[in-house]
């Protein structure tokens, strides 16, 4: 694999290291997890880290009058959270989560569509930095020097039910759904109790798991081959879509490396298409 093989969106463990305790560069931890994988991001947070990481809480830092898990807040209450986490908008920022690849990708989204333009995900992720011996900070984390973070948001980066709706109904962007293909197809149950298992009609599935390999993103000559195999043209608008709006992101930081702009996040996702009554739903492969 070449440079040019390499998605300019992430950074290397030895790139990292080499740059710990620069002033200019800002490290997140945004692990985050289902109840079935059993762990706990602030837990783990607590107890270990990369040096200087703060902890991005997905569930604390979302639309406090959503019922909907993981919608993006209001711009002035993410530039409130964020500048109390010591992240600026002009600010390196390195963003990892556990097994790499996972939740880390939904934060680097938000932080760029709230303006952070120098946000990159960390490949690899925490589990493998540790075991391969990296710095790791434990004990008591030290917080953060609180700074201000002017948000510029880019709502052409996020697609609302509305939007999405419409986008069922004249199949004007493709939609890519990161979800398992058992989940997507209805014959697995969703993990949300009462929700109605399937996908949005017209839907591609594309698992955000088969876009990386060991916590890291594929090379982008796979990734292109992955998304187009998947049913999409990368000439043309894509939504991507999960559960909750999380692993969306996996697919967002693919078509980005991909080189592919035209695309936007349905942030209330599954949560919200499968929890209403009143949404079609497919069945089955798409």
């Amino acid at each position: 694999m070449t440079d040019t093989d390499t998605s300019p969106f992430v950074v290397s463990f030895d790139w990292l290291t080499e740059r710990l305790g620069d002033p200019d560069l800002k490290i997140v931890d945004a692990s985050w997890y289902l109840p079935a994988q059993n762990r706990n991001g602030a837990e783990e947070y607590a107890a270990a880290r990369i040096p200087g990481a703060v902890f991005f809480d997905q569930d604390k830092i979302v639309d406090p009058g959503s019922s909907l898990p993981h919608t993006l807040p209001a711009p002035e209450h993410f530039a409130r959270a964020a500048g109390e986490l010591g992240l600026s908008e002009n600010d390196t920022i390195v963003v990892y989560d556990g097994p790499g690849m996972f939740t880390a990708p939904r934060v680097w989204w938000v932080l760029r569509t709230f303006g952070a333009g120098n946000a990159y995900v960390l490949d690899g992720g925490f589990d493998a930095w540790k075991a391969g011996g990296r710095p790791v900070e434990t004990g008591a984390a030290t917080p953060p020097a609180a700074t201000a973070f002017k948000p510029d948001f880019n709502d052409a980066a996020v697609a609302s039910f509305a939007a999405m709706t419409s986008t069922v109904e004249d199949r004007s962007s493709q939609i890519a759904d990161a979800r398992g293909p058992g989940r997507f197809s209805g014959v697995e149950p969703e993990p949300r109790a009462g929700m109605r298992s399937g996908h949005m009609p017209g839907a591609s599935n594309v698992p955000f798991s088969i876009l990386s390999e060991n916590g890291k993103l594929k090379p982008v000559s796979q990734l292109r081959q992955l998304l187009e195999a998947s049913g999409l043209d990368l000439e043309k608008p894509v939504v991507t879509t999960c559960g909750s709006g999380v692993t969306a992101a996996v697919i967002t930081l693919a078509l980005y490396s991909v080189g592919h702009r035209d695309n936007r996040l349905y942030d209330g996702s599954w949560s919200e298409w499968g929890g209403r009554e009143d949404t079609p739903i497919a069945t089955g492969e798409a």
